[in-house]
């Protein structure tokens, strides 16, 4: 059971743990997508209570392919310099940092979830026209996207290539691709939501296009040894939309492109989904993609007991545990995780004396 704090090696890095903080939006970013103290303070406290990997919120490549006006950017070198303090505590307290790199396609200019009014963002109050695969909004109440031609695409392509660059200027040590939650690539994945005609839609090999350039892009930006982790939907939850076979397919093709780890989660695309919620309900995907592919994955979802998370990568069905809310209530959960399970996980010089 004390694999859980062994270490995971992807390409040339080396993880203290199989305990990765997953990407958690904040939207608490200053103007133009620049992180603040907040974001130093939020992921640098994660590494400090004992994850292996701190993977940043969905952070856009370009400005309208943020979630809301208070979502991160890696789109200008200001953001490389805003981003440096974060990531340099995030290592300093022993923990890789890494950036999800995101694009919110049709479910952009949205407003945050504690704000009064809900919906789509109009342009006099900060909003833009979201683009996705065609022109019909997420819900009645999301802005109409602009359908990307070919050539939005290769500008889409282009920009996560800069901004994977840019990230390891930052000082980020792995790469993740945000293929997931109904967001751009989703979105071009999907058969719910890409009803297109032309080479990026039609059949699994057309629809899955995209991310597989984008995935090539980014490992090509960032050269042999940096690894590049993609978020996955491994299912849509719904008839006729994206499943578990669909993405082990995909698995071994963003392996082949470049990938190194598939973070296993679902839903997303279709607002009337049904899904069966419960401790790991999302381990199952993982673990078939590992076990038939032999791709490395990452199980996400309502893990939040250690046993639980120990077993998840002892018994093979992944080779990372993603926590989220559960690193929300406990910043420290994995230093009482290794107590539980009577592992010495050594505490930072500062804090010896409670130990």
């Amino acid at each position: 059971m004390t694999v859980l704090f062994s270490p995971l090696t992807l390409r040339g890095t080396t993880l203290r743990n199989r305990i990765a903080m997953a990407p958690m939006c904040q939207y608490s970013a200053g103007p133009d997508g620049l992180p603040t103290e907040w974001h130093r303070v939020h992921l640098g406290s994660r590494a400090v209570g004992g994850v292996g990997l701190v993977i940043s919120e969905a952070t856009a490549v370009v400005p309208e392919g943020r979630i809301s006006p208070r979502d991160t950017g890696l789109w200008s070198d200001a953001h490389v310099d805003a981003w440096r303090p974060v990531t340099a505590f995030v290592a300093e307290a022993g923990a890789l940092p890494a950036v999800q790199l995101a694009h919110a396609g049709f479910k952009a200019s949205t407003y945050w979830p504690w704000s009064p009014v809900a919906g789509g963002v109009p342009d006099d109050d900060g909003g833009w026209t979201p683009v996705g695969p065609g022109e019909v909004p997420f819900l009645p109440t999301y802005r109409t996207p602009a359908a990307l031609d070919v050539a939005g695409i290769n500008r889409v392509v282009e920009a996560f290539a800069l901004a994977a660059s840019r990230a390891l200027a930052a000082g980020f040590g792995a790469i993740e691709v945000h293929a997931a939650h109904g967001y751009l690539l989703h979105e071009f994945l999907s058969p719910i939501t890409n009803h297109r005609t032309d080479g990026y839609g039609g059949d699994r090999a057309g629809r899955s296009r995209l991310v597989l350039e984008v995935t090539r892009a980014v490992r090509a930006a960032v050269g042999d040894d940096v690894p590049v982790l993609v978020r996955i939907s491994a299912t849509d939850w719904v008839p006729g939309g994206w499943t578990v076979p669909d993405s082990v397919a995909l698995a071994g093709e963003l392996a082949a492109a470049g990938a190194d780890l598939i973070d296993c989660s679902s839903g997303g695309a279709a607002p009337n989904a049904e899904v069966p919620v419960k401790p790991g309900y999302q381990v199952p995907a993982a673990a078939e993609i590992r076990r038939t592919t032999g791709v490395p994955t990452g199980a996400v979802g309502l893990i939040t007991e250690p046993d639980h998370a120990a077993a998840i990568v002892a018994d093979g069905e992944a080779d990372l545990v993603l926590l989220g809310r559960e690193l929300l209530r406990d910043p420290y959960w994995p230093r009482r995780a290794a107590a539980t399970l009577g592992v010495r996980l050594d505490p930072p010089a500062q804090y010896r004396r409670a130990w």
